[in-house]
């Protein structure tokens, strides 16, 4: 069985594509490298000692993908690629609707001229808005947005859904993730953000290695234990096995399926702060700044469903997560730029 993996050069598409080759899929990437590196891939190679094939191309290039998948039979998509930082998008809202909707139906025009109808999509928690019911279920409505970036999750939802309404032959599996933190624990690959990081956990590594002075926690006045959000975080390599068992999903002519990738449980941000600090033994000073718009209180799920039909569940606690982020910024305190090439 042969996977196009668009994005796959990124931070959680390089973890899947290493659960992908560990269970003997055929690989092919697509990834244009605007936030990501090719040495993610080199490394992919190096921790599975299996082979993948790459297209440098963008999704918004509608002959790069029917070259891709005229050069390749293949049976399913999971479609990673798009830009995702929550506070750039509602500075440049355009690029964000821009590349993320209008390659996604590029994408969805080169499968169905390529008779492909198998779609894993990289959802995230950010449909819930600020959620209904905690902890999340799948069956909690899709709330209202507070960034241009999880419309776009929002809306290509629906999109793929209605492809699977107006032709069953499309299946379909929407996967809501939590919030990723982690890397491989080899320490080869992980979260590589370009400038100052939008994500916690790289920002709390980058002042642990003494990159940043100090990391800034926005609020500590919310209506949680410790004032600070909660968040559900989920190791990546958890997230990439997600992949793999969803894969097995969709041979099942699945239709329209929707699970949440997370652990369950809600870590404060001190919680992870205090974790990364007792897993490393590494100091991390901190301020509290002004609440940040648009963050919600709380908000993690219930993975009861994955575990249900898919058979998956996460493996990895909060001091895994900051133990493997710690290896891996350790070995390579300027990601993959100054890396050593392998």
């Amino acid at each position: 069985m042969t996977i196009l993996v668009t994005g796959g050069a990124g931070y959680i598409g390089s973890h899947t594509c290493i659960e992908l080759l560990n269970n003997d899929y055929n690989v092919v990437v697509v990834d244009n490298l605007y936030n990501s590196s090719k040495k993610a891939l080199d490394r992919v190679k190096e921790i599975t000692g299996k082979d993948l094939k790459f297209y440098k191309g963008d999704i918004l290039d509608k002959d790069c993908l029917e070259k891709i998948f005229k050069e390749n039979d293949i049976d399913c998509v999971i479609h990673f690629a798009g830009l995702k930082a929550v506070g750039e998008s509602v500075g440049k809202p355009w690029e964000y609707y821009n590349n993320n909707i209008t390659g996604s139906l590029n994408l969805i025009e080169a499968m169905k001229n390529a008779g492909c109808k198998n779609l894993i999509f990289s959802s995230s928690a950010t449909v819930y808005g600020d959620p209904a019911q905690i902890p999340i279920t799948e069956e909690c409505p899709k709330g209202k947005c507070t960034n241009p970036y999880g419309w776009t999750k929002w809306m290509l939802e629906q999109i793929f859904t209605d492809m699977h309404t107006a032709d069953p032959d499309w299946n379909v599996i929407l996967l809501r993730y939590f919030n990723p933190i982690g890397a491989h624990p080899s320490g080869l690959i992980g979260e590589d953000p370009n400038g100052i990081p939008n994500n916690l956990m790289p920002y709390i590594t980058q002042v642990a290695i003494g990159k940043l002075p100090e990391l800034g926690i926005f609020g500590n006045d919310y209506d949680t234990p410790d004032g600070t959000c909660v968040r559900d975080y989920i190791h990546v390599c958890d997230l990439a096995t997600g992949h793999v068992a969803a894969l097995k999903k969709i041979k099942e002519n699945c239709g329209v399926s929707i699970y949440n990738l997370g652990t369950g449980v809600g870590y404060s941000v001190l919680d992870v702060v205090n974790n990364f600090i007792e897993a490393t033994g590494v100091n991390v000073p901190y301020s509290f700044k002004p609440r940040r718009e648009g963050d919600v209180p709380q908000c993690y799920s219930s993975a009861d469903k994955a575990k249900r039909e898919l058979g998956w569940e996460a493996k990895y606690g909060i001091k895994e997560m900051c133990r493997d982020s710690w290896n891996w910024q350790q070995k390579n305190p300027d990601g993959f730029g100054e890396a050593e090439s392998l």
